[in-house]
């Protein structure tokens, strides 16, 4: 658990380094007399299908690595390991496919988005190289994480891409980048550029190998791998297609779509920030499930669900309730668009989904590398016959909170389905009484910053209310020893620093 602890630990740091820098850019993209409404929106709209066509074109090769891996590593010496290169041509083979698709579809593109999301249909085609870069990444990504190595992919993704767009604005800024236009046209490469950079750090290391013979392993498990792929394929853009479909639906069905996209995207951005833990956790523990289910290890199973349920309850309520808190007064003092409070509520309602999401663990990853990973297709199922039509509905009936609606009751629904399936399974089972008092601690804290200090405004309000929540908060997870990462984190910090009890 050490090895767990001490990668999420590292990569949660690391992220929360790519978030801040994500903050900067965001700030220039909010602020006024900068970009508008509408080029932030779509920006967040090209990532959103590049994401979508990256789940498409990569045939599910990230969790064939995630399941297969220790598989090729116990049975292949490194120099006839084939599993990276057949999953790296496989995704590139599927690019070409989505590419080709991509490309009839322009009429069907303006016919859905032509009026209110304009920008969209006159950059189209500027989407595939960023999608084909987040297709060769992921799987890349997948791999780096089944060799230990998720810090890597953890600074290319959340730190070095956000980089990349840094880079981009300033260049805009100070008009070296002369017109959005050419902008957008190298936003479009950010993609590729963490891709290849991730490709030179395995190259340099040492740490990837190309084989373009069939292995043993591969003979073996040909049938399995087909099968495993053939369903999980469904799975990935299930998921995919629930994280994505919002900004697609604003932007097709709302007037001045991608101007709504923009202020959805700021408060998903912000809801973003409350997941960086999660990121962290799940890319430290997925090699130590999958092996652990090799092993047969159910005891391993349950206390890496029940500490990463913990730990995530814990961070995810902390960062919430801070953003929260100061979330108006942000905007304000920091001079965004007034636009942009509309995202409040929007934030409130995905920050209470993503609580819920990461109090109840590492479910997804359990059952992906059990050998009932077909129940994350059935449930993936489950999950877009609510949040579809319930997303579609609400954004015409309610606008932009509509979707935060609607991901909140189909995510809550999903998440219930696979605890009560890895209860009734394999009785295992993330909550304890810890995420009880983790809620109580959280409600409090909040109660007495808000009301302590809600009639101050400005940043001394925004400095004040955070630096007495994280005490109060920081003091009772620690009096209350709500996880038991907790105090090993906090002797592992006094041990560096010299101090003896």
């Amino acid at each position: 658990m050490s090895n767990i602890r001490r990668q999420s630990i590292i990569s949660s740091l690391v992220i929360y380094v790519g978030f801040a820098v994500g903050l900067i850019n965001v700030y220039f993209f909010t602020k006024q007399g900068l970009f508008t409404e509408a080029q932030y929106g779509l920006t967040t709209v090209f990532i959103a299908i590049a994401t979508m066509m990256s789940s498409l074109s990569n045939m599910a090769m990230p969790s064939y690595i995630y399941k297969f891996y220790p598989y090729y590593k116990d049975h292949l010496p490194d120099r006839k390991n084939d599993m990276l290169s057949w999953a790296l041509l496989t995704g590139f083979i599927g690019f070409i496919l989505v590419m080709a698709a991509g490309w009839f579809l322009k009429d069907l593109v303006i016919q859905k988005y032509g009026t209110n999301s304009p920008l969209l249909v006159v950059y189209y085609y500027w989407i595939f190289p960023l999608g084909l870069g987040l297709t060769i990444y992921s799987i890349l990504e997948a791999y780096t994480w089944s060799i230990g190595k998720p810090v890597v992919t953890n600074y290319f993704k959340e730190v070095q891409w956000r980089l990349f767009t840094t880079i981009l604005i300033l260049l805009f800024l100070l008009n070296v980048i002369s017109d959005f236009d050419l902008f957008i046209k190298l936003f479009a490469f950010t993609y590729p550029g963490i891709a290849i950079g991730l490709f030179i750090y395995l190259l340099i290391t040492k740490k990837i190998h190309f084989a373009f013979t069939v292995s043993k392993v591969s003979r073996r498990f040909l049938k399995k791998i087909i099968l495993f792929c053939s369903f999980f394929y469904g799975a990935m853009l299930i998921q995919t297609l629930s994280k994505v479909f919002d900004s697609f639906v604003i932007a097709s069905v709302l007037d001045d779509g991608l101007d709504k996209a923009g202020i959805f995207a700021l408060a998903t951005v912000v809801t973003s920030i409350i997941q960086a833990p999660q990121r962290g956790i799940v890319s430290a523990a997925m090699p130590h499930l999958s092996r652990a289910w090799k092993e047969k290890n159910t005891a391993l199973l349950q206390k890496v669900y029940q500490r990463s349920s913990i730990n995530q309850l814990l961070f995810a309520c902390a960062i919430f309730l801070l953003i929260w808190l100061n979330f108006t007064d942000g905007i304000n003092t920091f001079g965004l668009k007034p636009i942009y409070l509309d995202a409040a509520w929007v934030f409130f309602v995905l920050g209470i989904t993503v609580i819920i999401d990461m109090g109840t663990g590492v479910n997804s990853q359990i059952i992906v590398t059990s050998t009932y990973w077909k129940f994350e297709l059935i449930s993936g199922i489950v999950l877009l016959l609510i949040m579809l039509p319930l997303t579609y509905l609400l954004t015409k009936q309610y606008g932009i909170i509509g979707p935060a609606f609607a991901t909140l009751v189909s995510m809550s629904v999903y998440n219930l389905m696979r605890i009560i399936f890895l209860w009734k399974k394999f009785r295992l089972f993330p909550l304890t009484v810890q995420s009880g008092y983790t809620l109580l601690l959280a409600t409090v804290c909040y109660g007495i910053c808000y009301f302590a200090f809600r009639n101050i405004d400005g940043l001394a309000a925004i400095f004040l209310r955070s630096i007495a929540f994280i005490t109060l908060y920081g003091a009772g997870a620690i009096y209350m020893r709500l996880s038991p990462d907790i105090q090993p984190v906090l002797q592992n910090v006094q041990k560096r620093l010299g101090i003896r009890k």
